[in-house]
């Protein structure tokens, strides 16, 4: 990944700049004394990633990465605790207090692979997308600053949660919790054997255990709710697969 630091302070950008040298997925582009200088930088090469200091004279380093239309993922580094919040609303990958160790800015810049590789893989269409589909029974999801690959056929169902979904996994203790809607989650799955039983749930419908009181089963203390709206066609699948 190809990066540059800004920090007015020379010790500071000393300092970044030999912690940066000793990442190994890590390119340093340029190191900077001010924001100006940055601009220069990024008209004239693709950057990655910025280590950019917030309080910085005449243009500070929030209101830099605010001005940017195509922003790379940032790293905030500052003395003041006070700017974190802020930091987060410009979508930061993390923000280092200063003063940090190499670890701490390792630990960083590993979450900004992580979210640089999730950009890439969205780029080529290999993560949920618009125009995505599954390939080869599996499914890449962003959950937790991971890319997560699932294997279709073990997931058991699909819990809403507002913007967010939960994915249940067999085998997994935890759910993946990502962001995507419901709506592009079923047209992606596959239709022959999954199917949205609810506004809030979509099933994998080998995995059921058994069918109660138009509840699923999934284990005794798992069952999920068949809606109305979706009885109908829950039901017919049933009757098309009963023997009995």
């Amino acid at each position: 990944m190809k990066c540059i630091a800004i920090d007015d302070e020379p010790l500071a950008l000393s300092q970044i700049s030999s912690y940066i040298s000793r990442v190994s997925f890590l390119t340093l582009v340029k190191s900077c004394r001010d924001a100006f200088d940055a601009m220069k930088v990024l008209s004239e090469d693709t950057i990655d990633l910025i280590f950019v200091d917030i309080n910085m004279p005449d243009l500070n380093g929030m209101d830099f990465i605010r001005s940017l239309v195509n922003r790379p993922l940032v790293i905030f580094t500052t003395a003041y605790s006070e700017y974190a919040v802020d930091g987060f609303k410009v979508d930061a990958v993390d923000y280092l207090l200063k003063p940090f160790e190499f670890q701490d800015l390792y630990k960083a810049s590993e979450k900004a692979r992580k979210q640089h590789e999730y950009i890439q893989m969205a780029k080529e269409g290999e993560i949920i997308s618009e125009d995505s589909k599954v390939k080869d029974g599996v499914l890449f999801v962003k959950s937790d600053y991971k890319v997560v690959r699932i294997d279709v056929d073990k997931i058991k169902y699909i819990e809403s949660m507002s913007e967010y979904v939960r994915i249940f996994v067999e085998g997994e203790k935890k759910s993946i919790i990502t962001l995507v809607s419901m709506q592009k989650l079923e047209a992606r799955l596959p239709k022959s054997y999954f199917m949205r039983v609810h506004r809030s749930y979509i099933v994998n419908l080998r995995k059921m255990i058994a069918v109660s009181r138009m509840r699923i089963l999934y284990s005794d203390e798992v069952y999920i709710p068949v809606g109305d709206s979706y009885k109908d066609k829950f039901l017919d699948y049933l009757e098309k697969m009963s023997i009995s």
